[in-house]
């Protein structure tokens, strides 16, 4: 039976693993092209303007993912997993050639255009979630997820990697800003293919009955803070998603202004924490989750989540990254397949695309809080994101435990 749904996960890990790739070769670009360079942004403004013009771009992302999620989990329960992940990815083909012109033509509102859709089009990641969930059980559930998560960043592994090999032109004479957004759309048009081809539809009854909307992202907003029994860890996965965002959405900042780095070393650097994701959620989780269960092991790893983000505060050298990171990667690694698995636990077969969904939305809308505020962040301390990521964590882990965790959960 094992053996049978591990071969069921190898298209839905191919298509998350192709998909994460296409998104990670953006993360080193945007930063330096907005802040040390006057490509897209006018030479007078100042840092703290270029960094919340930086923060908009970085917010359409999530924000559009927050809009986009809901719908695209709803619809795949109506219409089953194939259908729907195979739209999106159309979308996301789209949203990649938006973005490869903005490049060409240094145009800010078709690149923003482009990343948008991207973002509301990233459903399929809340889809895949899904179809793991459909052919899982209790007992496999968090272990399944980890082997997405592994997928997603191994994705991440790549996609900086690529993204900084593939804009120089030092490399290849016509390798160009807008080279790992044409191959990112490649990438999606052969996520169909492989889709088609090899992905057998796991849900097994749709459910006709369910309403899509517009405006579900809000509605389930709503839903997600006053459902009985996980409204609590809903506001949890909420406060551990802000801390990430924190984290994510300033560290290139940090390593461009405190270390300066370049394009490649920041390529090199979010592939470095992609690679210890991955051992965290394809190895490390497996070996946790075979003896606890999902809430045992979130009493500790979100914990430690704080531990590891306020670790970053520590003064160092460069080569102090290297220690201090890895443990941020393990424990948030160890952290999502698991607040994914204990909302997943708690909902019946036939709206694991909606309650996925909604967590999805949740996640979202907290990655979209950061980059908003990041001028004002930037320009007042450097170090306050680090300091916003620790205190969220270690406030999801307050309420986590002292409010929602029992035993046997």
């Amino acid at each position: 039976m094992q053996e049978k749904i591990k071969h069921a996960l190898y298209p839905i890990l191919l298509v998350v693993l192709l998909d994460m790739t296409g998104i990670g070769m953006v993360v080193p670009l945007l930063s330096p092209l907005l802040l040390e360079t006057n490509l897209f942004l006018p030479e007078t403004m100042d840092f703290a303007q270029r960094a919340m013009v930086l923060g908009v771009l970085i917010a359409s992302y999530p924000f559009a993912q927050f809009l986009g999620s809901p719908i695209f989990g709803a619809l795949s329960d109506k219409y089953g997993r194939k259908k729907i992940m195979t739209l999106s990815l159309w979308g996301r083909t789209i949203g990649y050639a938006l973005m490869a012109l903005g490049m060409i033509w240094f145009n800010l509102e078709v690149l923003l255009l482009g990343r948008f859709i991207n973002g509301f089009t990233g459903g399929n990641i809340s889809v895949a979630m899904s179809a793991v969930a459909d052919i899982s059980n209790r007992r496999t559930k968090s272990e399944n997820f980890g082997y997405v998560g592994m997928a997603f960043a191994l994705g991440i592994v790549l996609g900086p990697f690529m993204g900084s090999f593939l804009s120089d032109s030092n490399i290849v004479p016509w390798f160009s800003y807008s080279t790992p957004f044409v191959v990112s759309a490649i990438l999606s048009l052969a996520n169909i293919g492989m889709l088609h081809l090899y992905f057998n539809e796991t849900l097994k009854k749709l459910a006709t009955k369910t309403k899509v909307d517009l405006l579900m992202s809000f509605k389930n907003i709503g839903k997600a803070f006053t459902a009985p029994g996980l409204r609590v860890m809903f506001i949890v996965v909420f406060l551990i998603s802000l801390g990430y965002g924190f984290f994510t959405q300033f560290f290139q900042v940090l390593l461009i202004e405190k270390y300066h780095f370049g394009t490649g070393l920041i390529g090199l650097t979010f592939a470095y924490v992609g690679l210890w994701i991955a051992i965290s959620q394809g190895y490390l989780n497996r070996y946790l989750s075979r003896r606890w269960t999902p809430g045992k092991i979130l009493l500790y790893s979100i914990f430690f989540t704080g531990i590891a983000f306020a670790l970053l505060l520590v003064p160092g050298q460069a080569i102090y990254l290297l220690l201090v990171l890895p443990l941020v990667a393990i424990f948030l690694g160890i952290t999502e397949p698991n607040y994914n698995a204990v909302v997943s636990n708690q909902v019946s077969e036939k709206v694991q695309g909606e309650a996925l969904g909604i967590t999805q939305s949740v996640q979202s809308l907290a990655y979209a809080i950061p980059p908003i505020i990041s001028g004002l962040v930037v320009s007042i301390d450097m170090n306050i994101p680090m300091e916003l990521a620790a205190i969220v964590s270690f406030g999801a882990w307050g309420i986590y435990q002292f409010i929602f965790y029992k035993e046997g959960i």
